[in-house]
């Protein structure tokens, strides 16, 4: 009689995330969580498209209201997974932080293009959203591995194989904490530099230690010169000093300063509190030229419309007396007419440009130097007019006008 073969035992068996009979319900959960998740995204970029395209080519908002409805279902929705991303590995990062960063990466870029193209904004709206159109397509494509759609748009097979990481965990609030806000601010930092290059012509620029202005010297074939002293309401006190000292003796300064002969401006407007509170100093109080002739070369309050003065009364209003239920009142009760805003860049800019101008051929006629101590937003402005009259560029200066606290002594 023979004895038994022996039974060798058989291996146990591999459990794999498929088989794991506690982790399916949750792929299950996650693959139709991120395919509701992406239908929801191209949901909104389809009807973002659509609006872009009704207002470009139409001047239509017709589907804006929709559109603002599903965009903020859509901007929690991303929110949300963002933060499941950093919770646990199953999310497939490649495909879903190009999804969830899409809208703040979207505004962040298209800060450039408003500076130097704004004219153009709704190309721009419409460019982003046809952006996004494609991103949402390129990520069912890469989800559903080809052209098809099938549900659950995202298989548990794109999943990761855990369902939670310190690693993945500590890398996650580790960008988030200190990588992405410091990039964050270092681009908006360039983008803050280039607005304010663009929009003062280069009389102004923003530097890591804090704005600078740049005085320009024009000179015409007859040997008279003028300077332009870009000048701000508020900075340090050392910058006035600086200005105030490089005036020569025998030039006449065009002082800027609006009047209000009939008291027209129901509030003076100070920038005492403002100067108190970044610790700075008032241009009225800290300028005082101590060469050459100041000659007032302003205009009066009276020459401006109804509109810009009471929008000057309610600014004023407001800054003297903060904001409060009575400002609040007047501030709601305000209705200018449709083209205030022209109307104010003509009192504010154009007007008193032009009778500085006058000024400036009129004083040509004694004098070889004419001094320009006025605001930034003059500059641009009267640097083109004074060309145009056969002054040239002969040298520039640049002077600190705001240190940031900090940087330098």
């Amino acid at each position: 009689m023979t004895a038994p073969e022996p039974i060798s035992p058989s291996p146990p068996p591999v459990l794999t995330a498929g088989s794991n009979s506690k982790s399916a319900p949750m792929e299950q959960l996650f693959s139709a969580l991120l395919s509701l998740f992406l239908v929801l995204f191209l949901t909104d970029a389809i009807i973002s498209l659509a609006d872009d395209s009704l207002i470009l080519f139409f001047g239509s908002n017709f589907l804006t209201g929709i559109r603002l409805i599903v965009g903020l279902f859509a901007v929690l929705a991303s929110v949300l997974i963002y933060i499941l991303i950093g919770l646990t590995p199953l999310i497939p990062k490649r495909l879903f932080i190009p999804l969830t960063l899409f809208t703040p990466l979207a505004i962040l870029a298209t800060f450039p293009l408003l500076i130097y193209f704004f004219g153009h904004i709704a190309l721009i709206g419409w460019s982003v959203s046809l952006c996004q159109v494609l991103l949402g397509l390129l990520i069912l494509g890469l989800s559903q591995g080809g052209i098809k759609i099938s549900w659950p748009l995202v298989p548990a097979s794109q999943l990761g194989i855990r369902g939670f990481s310190w690693w993945n965990l500590t890398g996650f609030v580790l960008m988030n904490v200190f990588v992405l806000p410091a990039a964050v601010v270092i681009y908006s930092f360039f983008c803050t530099s280039m607005a304010v290059n663009r929009f003062s012509d280069g009389f102004m620029a923003l530097r890591p230690g804090g704005f600078t202005v740049q005085v320009q010297k024009y000179v015409r074939s007859d040997g008279k010169t003028i300077e332009l002293f870009p000048m701000s309401h508020v900075a340090d006190a050392s910058f006035y000093k600086q200005v105030s000292q490089t005036f020569p003796t025998n030039s006449i300064i065009l002082m800027e300063g609006v009047t209000d002969v009939n008291n027209l401006l129901t509030n003076k407007l100070s920038y005492k509190r403002m100067a108190h509170s970044l610790g700075l100093a008032e241009q009225k109080k800290e300028f005082v030229p101590t060469n050459g002739e100041v000659v007032r070369a302003d205009v009066d309050v009276g020459i401006f419309t109804p509109d810009t003065i009471e929008l000057l009364n309610l600014v004023t209003l407001i800054h003297s007396k903060d904001l409060n239920s009575d400002t609040i009142s007047k501030l709601l009760q305000f209705s200018p007419t449709p083209h205030v805003e022209e109307e104010l860049y003509d009192d504010l800019l154009r007007k008193r440009n032009d009778h500085l101008l006058g000024e400036i051929q009129s004083h040509l006629l004694e004098s070889e130097n004419i001094m320009i101590p006025w605001g930034v937003a003059h500059m641009p402005g009267i640097s083109k007019e004074i060309q145009k009259s056969g002054f040239k560029l002969d040298q520039t200066q640049e002077y600190m006008v705001i240190r940031f606290r900090g940087f330098g002594r």
